[in-house]
């Protein structure tokens, strides 16, 4: 937040999902959600998300 990042990538390992799922729990959050405007999942790599910030 800080540095105003636009892209935050995210890399919970492929394993057996469950910090995936924790992590975008953790994402889906209003206070959360309010920060960034797309999630986007990697089509060539489970293991890895792309948070989208937006900042005023």
């Amino acid at each position: 937040m800080a540095k105003k990042a636009t892209l935050v990538e995210i890399i919970p390992g492929q394993g057996s999902g469950q910090l995936k799922k924790h992590v975008l729990r953790f994402l889906d959050q209003p206070e959360v959600k309010a920060l960034y405007h797309r999630v986007e999942k990697d089509s060539h790599n489970h293991g890895r998300l792309f948070a989208h910030f937006h900042w005023k």
